[in-house]
């Protein structure tokens, strides 16, 4: 998909990844963008300097994502695009992690993008057109030694992410799913266990990669391209990749 004259929904879009692609499409000849954020001052300045709406939405909240939605097809007619990009990283492993840490990072990763197909695709599928980008993480793919709420919620979405082009693609919708390892956000991992095993890349850099991937309409959008040879290593030996991750985790302790 090219994103001339697309109508674009970014959630997590006050910064970080979520304002680089919000520039980076509207370059391409976007004709709106909508970044959405929980911080109703982050996203109001980051909507007036880059030159897009700005919309206050707890996407853990299924009601105000519907309200999104709803006033965003009143106000512009169509949502080309949606891109569940907002997350946050998450803190423990396993027995120090507590129930609540769990469910917050479940709400994020997960439920926020089921709301967000709910809501958005009986419009895509009456059209026969529409894309969904969903943020995850190599984390999903891999796996972050460092926090087992996140490894676990941003697996859980590149499987949800799997679902939707499987049961939707007939309908016209494409999909693509994010897994970048780091990127210069203020989630950047800063050690092998939470994840930075190939060096930090820039936001912009990112987004280039998501227009190239969006263009060419694969599934996996993977910014750091080594992690595509971590994939298919992992699936040629799963036993042989566990006794190489606890090596690695060894490393990062």
């Amino acid at each position: 998909m090219e994103m001339q004259d697309k109508v674009v929904v970014i959630t997590g879009g006050s910064g970080g990844i979520g304002k680089a692609m919000a520039r980076a499409f509207l370059a391409e000849g976007a004709t709106s963008i909508v970044l959405v954020d929980l911080n109703e001052t982050a996203v109001k300045a980051a909507a007036a300097e880059i030159g897009c709406i700005g919309e206050v939405c707890d996407v853990t909240n299924e009601a105000q994502i519907i309200d999104l939605v709803d006033r965003t097809l009143a106000s512009q007619g169509r949502i080309d695009v949606f891109c569940s990009n907002a997350g946050a990283g998450g803190s423990g492993v396993l027995t120090d992690a507590p129930n609540d840490v769990w469910q917050a990072q479940w709400d994020l990763h997960v439920m926020s993008h089921i709301y967000a197909a709910r809501a958005v695709l009986p419009s895509m599928i009456e059209r026969g057109d529409g894309y969904l980008l969903n943020t995850a993480s190599a984390a999903g793919l891999l796996a972050a030694m460092g926090s087992g709420p996140y490894t676990v919620t941003k697996a859980a979405a590149v499987k949800f992410a799997e679902f939707l082009a499987i049961t939707h693609g007939d309908d016209g919708i494409r999909v693509s799913v994010l897994c970048p390892q780091g990127v210069n956000t203020a989630m950047a991992p800063r050690s092998l266990g939470d994840g930075q095993t190939d060096g930090i890349i820039e936001p912009e850099q990112l987004a280039q990669t998501v227009l190239q991937t969006l263009r060419e309409e694969r599934f996996y959008v993977l910014p750091h391209p080594e992690v595509e040879d971590y994939v298919r290593r992992k699936g040629d030996d799963i036993d042989r990749w566990l006794g190489g991750m606890r090596r690695l985790r060894r490393k990062s302790l």
